[in-house]
């Protein structure tokens, strides 16, 4: 008989010792202009993120140019006074970089992703852009026509439409915060050069600036570098603009935007609460992770896994904007779709959830699936530059301690199944929701009254 080959397995790897995480901390300094510098040396990391945040918030633009904060945003990287737009971006590609901008509430924020070794190159486009931005009128002229042409695509999309339609009902008119946040039709088309050039002039500049530098900076004289390209943007010096009152109305209420013949409905249930300075901030994010973070969340254990009514539900905390006075504001809000016939029944469902939620509470086996989805993957979350970038700019902005992120961790992980479960109902009380339902008003505006979950109203879609 022929003897069988015997086969030898290479040895199976061991795991490693387990080593405690932090999320990193940064070290803060000043350049000479009055830029504010966040670092983190991230070894292994590189490709390194920069983030620059501006004090040019969306209530600081001028009355009817809406949008003005984005048109500027996106012009930072069509030309500066040494190139044009094509060669701006073509010197960005040659760096192996990527250049991005977007405006929010709380300003506009740049953000670079680029190789180590390309970093002195980037740095030098990207300080470019912010001291001597060419704001060409062909530039701004075709930024508008562009977001113009943006504007009927998103009012198309439900999800969209209903995220318009919340902040329209919460915030009273004359807040910025009711408004779109990248300007509507009419807003938009009375932007041009010259405005974008004065909104520039007046509310950006290095000393109310931030910049967060994150990446493997080992031999990398960052002193130095930062003071041949951000250091040498110059500007006057300002104060910080002042953050003014915003009340909110979340009265229980149904608004039913209208779209005949649509075979889903988009739900968006939302009203707002307190911003990450408030204690209750940590048992908060627990709780609401509890009832409609994942796939195994309640919500999505009802109305996806045993009712079937759609491909999942989503409840969520936003911050909006914040202020060191702590009198920042986050936005609580509940979303999915689900199909037209069901609309009434998943809403029914949705609340019977709430209300077991108040009644019974959550269980330490919820609390604990949360927790280690949370702050299980943090290390995960966190690998590359670019996510601790975004999360040290997101600290600055809403005016945070350096270490929150990390403190917070710790705070998720002590916190008990009676205090989440407080936290997760008072964010989401049944009888002060603002329910937007996007959808075909003929067929779930009876079914919806008939549930009693506040006035019903309803709108035309545009």
């Amino acid at each position: 008989m022929t003897e069988l080959a015997t086969m030898e397995f290479h040895p199976r790897p061991q795991a490693g010792e387990a080593r405690p995480w932090a999320f990193p901390a940064p070290e803060r300094g000043t350049l000479d202009n009055g830029l504010t510098l966040l670092r983190c040396h991230r070894p292994g990391q590189q490709v390194v993120a920069v983030e620059v945040l501006l004090a040019a918030p969306l209530e600081a633009e001028p009355k009817g140019l809406d949008g003005i904060a984005t048109i500027m945003a996106r012009a930072f990287s069509e030309g500066t006074d040494k190139h044009s737009a094509e060669e701006f971006a073509a010197e960005l590609e040659r760096s192996g970089a990527t250049l991005d901008a977007h405006a929010d509430h709380p300003g506009v924020r740049l953000s670079l992703e680029v190789p180590v070794s390309r970093l002195p190159k980037a740095l030098g486009l990207l300080a470019d852009a912010l001291r001597a931005p060419a704001f060409d009128d062909g530039e701004i002229e075709r930024l508008v026509r562009n977001r113009l042409d943006e504007i009927p695509h998103e009012t198309a999309n439900p999800a969209r439409r209903a995220a318009k339609e919340l902040s329209r009902q919460l915030f009273p008119a004359d807040s910025r915060m009711s408004r779109p946040r990248q300007g509507t039709e009419e807003t938009v088309a009375a932007i041009d050069s010259a405005a974008v050039r004065a909104f520039y002039e007046k509310h950006v500049r290095p000393a109310t600036a931030t910049a967060v530098v994150v990446g493997d900076l080992t031999g990398v004289d960052l002193d130095a570098l930062l003071a041949d390209t951000l250091g040498a943007w110059t500007g006057s010096q300002a104060e910080a603009r002042p953050v003014p009152p915003v009340t909110a109305d979340d009265t229980g209420r149904v608004i039913i935007v209208d779209r005949p013949g649509a075979v889903q409905t988009q739900l968006l249930i939302g009203r707002v609460g307190p911003d990450r300075h408030d204690r209750v901030w940590p048992a908060q994010v627990l709780g609401t992770y509890c009832l409609g973070g994942t796939l195994t969340s309640r919500l999505d254990r009802v109305l996806r896994e045993e009712k079937g009514y759609t491909y999942g539900v989503r409840a969520f905390g936003q911050v909006l904007r914040s202020a060191p006075d702590g009198t920042g504001l986050s936005m609580l809000a509940i979303s999915g779709s689900v199909d037209t016939p069901n609309t009434g029944p998943a809403l029914d469902d949705l609340w019977k959830v709430l209300r077991t939620l108040a009644a019974e509470g959550l269980t330490d086996a919820e609390r604990d699936v949360a927790v280690q989805n949370l702050v299980g993957v943090a290390p995960l979350k966190y690998e590359t530059a670019a996510a601790v970038a975004g999360t040290l700019a997101d600290q600055v902005e809403q005016h945070l301690p350096d270490d929150f992120q990390a403190t917070l961790y710790r705070q998720l992980a002590a916190t008990g199944t009676v205090e989440a479960t407080a936290a997760a109902v008072n964010a989401f009380p049944v009888d002060r929701l603002v329910t937007v339902l996007v959808g075909d008003a003929s067929q779930i505006e009876e079914p919806v009254r008939a549930l009693g979950i506040g006035e019903v109203s309803v709108v035309t879609a545009e």
